[in-house]
């Protein structure tokens, strides 16, 4: 058997958000080789649209990592 270290809720959801920004950083990348190209917009659309989605998750996971601070 193999030993795996647990990780707490908070940690699991730091990894899923650092795998998050990285897929929203190499849309960005693609996004922008695509237009630099002059490709199929309705492509670039579509990346943007995924791109954005990722931005939501980001945000909700961030929420759910920052502790509330009571002003």
């Amino acid at each position: 058997m193999t030993d795996t270290p647990n990780m707490n809720r908070t940690e699991v959801l730091k990894v899923k958000l650092e795998v998050l920004r990285q897929e929203h950083r190499d849309l960005d990348a693609a996004i922008t080789a695509l237009q630099d190209r002059g490709s199929d917009q309705l492509a670039v659309q579509r990346l943007k649209k995924k791109k954005l989605g990722l931005k939501d998750q980001i945000s909700k996971l961030e929420d759910m990592t920052t502790p509330d601070i009571i002003a």
